[in-house]
């Protein structure tokens, strides 16, 4: 099988999987070595930015997603429903910046930095599938450290962690919520509700 046909088929799967195909996951369906299929799986998105098509191929820490050029989002809304948008609350945004760029952090670290406690946000996160279980630390009792998912660099456009804004940043990621929004349609529910503060 040469290159050209291993990449039309890696067009139907990107567009019928729908969600992000690890290189390794496609390196095993074609019997090939991942370094391999990592690079074709990019060159493959190269090809797609060249000639400007209106769909691009995302990467995602090693995993591949078929998805539509942002320059058309106006049109693609001008012709579809409107979709509902979900805010992130402020108590949500704190937690998720928190773990974003403390991970793996534990709860307790959590819940000293805002200075409340977070137990309930953390869950709407997690249930979300934005934040998930890294592992346990070695303190005692062994408490659980959570990290952001592969999900949070898909609705937020990150590639990697690595292209998270500067630390200095933080603040104004926190308190101007228009820069994380998420459609109704992808999370499934609210991130919100009452805790010992609260979400809203």
């Amino acid at each position: 099988m040469n290159k050209q046909n291993i990449k039309s088929a890696l067009e139907s799967i990107l567009f019928v999987w729908g969600q992000p195909l690890e290189a390794k996951v496609a390196a095993d369906l074609f019997e090939l070595p991942a370094a391999d299929m990592l690079s074709i799986l990019r060159e493959l998105a190269s090809d797609y930015e060249e000639r400007g098509s209106g769909l691009m191929i995302r990467e995602m820490d090693k995993a591949f997603q078929l998805c539509t050029n942002p320059e058309n989002d106006d049109y693609i809304r001008q012709l579809c429903t409107p979709v509902k948008e979900k805010r992130l609350s402020q108590a949500a945004l704190e937690v998720l910046a928190i773990v974003a760029y403390k991970q793996p952090v534990g709860k307790s670290e959590i819940d000293s930095i805002r200075g409340i406690k977070s137990e309930r946000v953390l869950e709407g996160l997690m249930e979300k599938g934005l934040v998930e279980e890294k592992g346990r630390s070695t303190a005692i009792g062994r408490p659980i450290l959570y990290g952001t998912t592969r999900n949070f660099l898909a609705l937020f456009g990150f590639e990697t962690l690595e292209d998270l804004p500067q630390l200095e940043d933080l603040d104004s990621i926190m308190l101007d919520s228009d820069q994380l929004t998420i459609p109704m349609d992808i999370m499934d529910g609210n991130i919100d509700g009452n805790m010992e503060g609260n979400i809203d």
